[in-house]
């Protein structure tokens, strides 16, 4: 499993516990920041989830400040499907109800120490498929009809 990671500068405090857990779990692409220089959100967001929307990466994890930040930029490119995933409980429905393929999670709002739970979680547990597939089929559709009507 490939899995590429990014942070902004809110997010930095979490990078290591990230990077500790996954290397241990995965080949890891790190998209950086390696500082806690301030930096642009998008920036990084649209580097890490590019790996998965070319099919690079398998999953993604990126972090800011909420995580709401690079969740909004990475939902909008095609073939991501990620959220904000604070706590296991998200991070295990946003898998096997919407197979998240990138975790957004947020430096000012959890710890490090949280780090290894919500990843596990989010890693481990499968997609239910069923309904749930229909949904994503909903989702995919959508990245290649730009004109849907709201009608």
């Amino acid at each position: 499993m490939i899995i590429s990671v990014g942070c902004d500068h809110a997010g930095f405090i979490l990078r290591d516990s990230v990077l500790k857990f996954l290397n241990e779990r995965a080949e890891v692409i790190d998209c950086g920041v390696f500082t806690e220089e301030r930096i642009d959100y998008p920036d990084i967001a649209i580097k890490g989830a590019m790996y998965v929307s070319s099919g690079e990466a398998d999953k993604c994890v990126l972090m800011c400040g909420t995580g709401i930040g690079v969740s909004i930029v990475a939902n909008k490119l095609k073939g991501i499907r990620a959220g904000v995933c604070n706590d296991i409980q998200t991070a295990k429905l946003g898998k096997s109800h919407n197979n998240l393929n990138v975790i957004c999670l947020g430096g000012r709002i959890i710890e490090g120490a949280q780090v290894s739970g919500i990843l596990s979680a989010w890693i481990d547990t499968p997609f239910e498929g069923g309904r749930h597939q229909l949904r994503i089929d909903k989702i995919s559709a959508a990245d290649t009809e730009p004109s849907i009507s709201a009608r």
